[in-house]
């Protein structure tokens, strides 16, 4: 399951993507913090409509992308200074440039898959058999849904409000 808890609320779906976006922009305008906008593919202007902060993925990548570094860094120098010394030809115990596609790989490994461990945990992924709002949404369609537990949320208020803002339906959620 997921780390968010299930919740009801009010979805309205829209037609077009520029409305949908103003909508969001107005929603936010509005006092709504908690709300989601929900499209079938990325919209470059809704993340700033909807006040979306940057993602901290990127940071844990790099954090965990040095984690590896070092790790290979340490894997390959305990290997072979330590643990299993050998001279070969007088050259040193430890040479770098041997080493590199081992370090380069750990740091990749690492970065990557702490990058999608971190994606699914902010993401609340994966949720098992999720509510349906629309079933065009993956298609043609595009939703606000507010929460009930949205700070402010009054039901005839959000439908009013959705509803002068372009939306053509509206739904209201046991859960989502």
């Amino acid at each position: 399951m997921g780390n968010k808890r299930s919740i009801g609320g009010i979805a309205g779906i829209f037609l077009d993507e520029d409305t949908v976006v103003n909508a969001a922009r107005k929603v936010r305008e509005s006092g709504f913090s908690k709300f989601d906008a929900i499209s079938p593919y990325p919209i470059h202007a809704m993340e700033a409509a909807c006040g979306i902060k940057r993602s901290p993925i990127p940071y844990v990548t790099f954090v965990a992308g040095v984690v590896g570094l070092l790790a290979g860094l340490a894997l390959t120098y305990y290997t072979s200074v330590i643990d299993w010394p050998i001279n070969v030809g007088g050259k040193p115990l430890f040479s770098l440039p041997a080493f590199i596609p081992i370090i380069f790989e750990l740091t990749v490994l690492f970065a990557a898959l702490s990058s999608v461990g971190a994606f699914f945990y902010l993401c609340g992924m994966p949720k098992v058999d999720p509510p349906v709002i629309d079933k065009d949404l993956t298609c043609h369609k595009f939703a606000i849904f507010i929460p009930e537990n949205e700070t402010g949320y009054n039901s005839e208020r959000v439908e009013k409000m959705l509803t002068e803002l372009g939306a053509v339906e509206i739904k209201k959620m046991a859960e989502y």
